[in-house]
């Protein structure tokens, strides 16, 4: 059997492709762009009118989304490249909110492994040429692309921003970007460029941050200094913008949940200042396209037969708001916890906010390589909590384990990964409504 990318691989499915990707490089997390750079030139692809970046820990996914429903609104043809993906890989390439189709994503992969030549690029990085080669093919306009890890050496860098924004920045991917929050930030400082606006959306500001600005002559705008939000006296339900030069009443809150929606939803009405953009900071535009917004695996709730919430919660300021969100809407009865997570992850970090919200814990090892065992993770937790915590075989037995103790008004939390929220959003949606059955 031809392997795919071969000349005789024509029938190959995308599940082939994304299989034999994984084996093109050494190693699964290779940060450089000069590999990426080559290949881009080679595809000679026309730019899109607009470039946006997005890094930081945490926030870009919701970040991204809310950016792609206000340019949608505005009849701009989007393209949103975001990482990684709950269960199919199609989700990283959206033109105008759709996921990119199997043939599409197929058709990509053809091109860039036409002239890839002998560069052992990654997943990741194959994955990102791919996207712009189909931002072309479709006609996007603005494409926001979301970078993977930390931001100077990541594959993103590569395709030259017009503007950015770098949510926020915490501790997370240490053994690549450092073990202290300057380093990181020095990282992530890397999509930043000279004379083009970018947004910190974080009221804490790294001096790695705002010396990279200055080095570079970066338009930098920070949150709580150049923009921030208040919530409006006389409407709860109301809150109000302001940034350098613009100040929006009578905002309707994102359908995202969680108030730290709000920071993310300043700062990317912040870049829409500083890029000019005006006609988009339209208090009914915004209202409209901020109403339908939805992220799975971001304080998602499922009702079944029990209250499911679903959170990707992978690092400890993830899990912070994780945990002041289920404080906000507390469980009538007890919550259980499934918990799985990489074995790159703050473990303690991750799991001190959750520890009062959490009645039973449930520890699975995470699909992928990567992964933390769950006898180690649930010794950890053990620890940690003073709780006991089941070591599950599969996430299914987690699953069931979770629902055989649990009673109508409890809340089943699944947190700590991607790789674990995924397939149980994927085990919610396939109907399989009551495990015990």
């Amino acid at each position: 059997m031809n392997q795919p990318g071969s000349p005789n691989s024509g029938n190959a499915s995308l599940d082939e492709w994304l299989a034999w990707l994984e084996t093109l490089s050494p190693t699964e997390i290779e940060l450089g762009l000069d590999r990426v750079a080559q290949v881009l030139e080679e595809l000679r692809l026309a730019r899109p009118g607009r470039v946006i970046h997005i890094a930081g820990t945490n926030g870009k996914g919701s970040s991204a989304a809310m950016l792609e429903a206000l340019f949608m609104k505005a009849g701009v043809c989007v393209g949103a490249y975001t990482s990684p993906h709950l269960n199919l890989y199609n989700e990283r390439i959206r033109i105008n909110g759709a996921s990119a189709s199997d043939q599409e994503i197929i058709s990509a992969f053809v091109r860039v492994e036409e002239v890839r030549q002998d560069l052992p690029l990654t997943y990741f990085e194959f994955g990102t040429l791919a996207a712009a080669v189909i931002f072309e093919a479709r006609g996007v306009e603005t494409a926001i692309l979301e970078v993977g890890m930390g931001g100077r050496l990541d594959a993103v860098n590569a395709i030259e921003p017009d503007a950015g924004i770098i949510t926020n920045i915490s501790l997370d991917h240490c053994d690549w970007l450092g073990e202290d929050i300057e380093t990181i930030a020095g990282e992530k400082a890397g999509i930043m460029r000279g004379g083009k606006p970018f947004v910190f959306g974080s009221r804490t500001i790294p001096d790695a941050i705002m010396a990279m600005a200055k080095n570079l002559g970066t338009d930098l705008r920070c949150f709580g200094k150049d923009f921030d939000y208040t919530i409006e006296s006389t409407a709860p339900n109301s809150w109000i913008w302001t940034g350098r030069g613009s100040r929006l009443s009578s905002l309707e809150m994102p359908a995202l949940a969680g108030e730290f929606q709000l920071q993310n939803a300043s700062t990317v009405l912040a870049l829409i200042e500083a890029m000019q953009l005006d006609r988009l900071l339209d208090p009914l535009l915004i209202n409209s396209a901020f109403s339908q917004l939805k992220l799975a695996g971001r304080c998602q709730e499922v009702q079944t037969d029990r209250n499911w919430l679903l959170d990707v919660a992978h690092n400890a300021d993830a899990a912070k708001a994780l945990s002041a969100y289920m404080a906000e809407s507390p469980s009538e009865g007890r919550t259980f916890c499934i918990i799985g997570m990489l074995a790159d992850k703050d473990q303690a970090g991750i799991l001190s906010p959750l520890r009062e919200q959490v009645d039973a814990w449930v520890a699975v090892t995470a699909a992928g390589g990567r992964a933390f065992p769950a006898g180690d993770l649930a010794a950890g937790i053990a620890i940690l909590t003073n709780k006991p915590c089941l070591i599950a075989g599969s996430l299914t037995e987690a699953i069931q384990y979770a629902h055989e103790r649990s009673s109508p008004g409890d809340r089943i939390l699944v947190t700590g990964s991607f790789y674990v929220v995924g397939p149980a959003l994927n085990w919610l949606d396939s109907g399989a409504k009551n495990p015990a059955a």
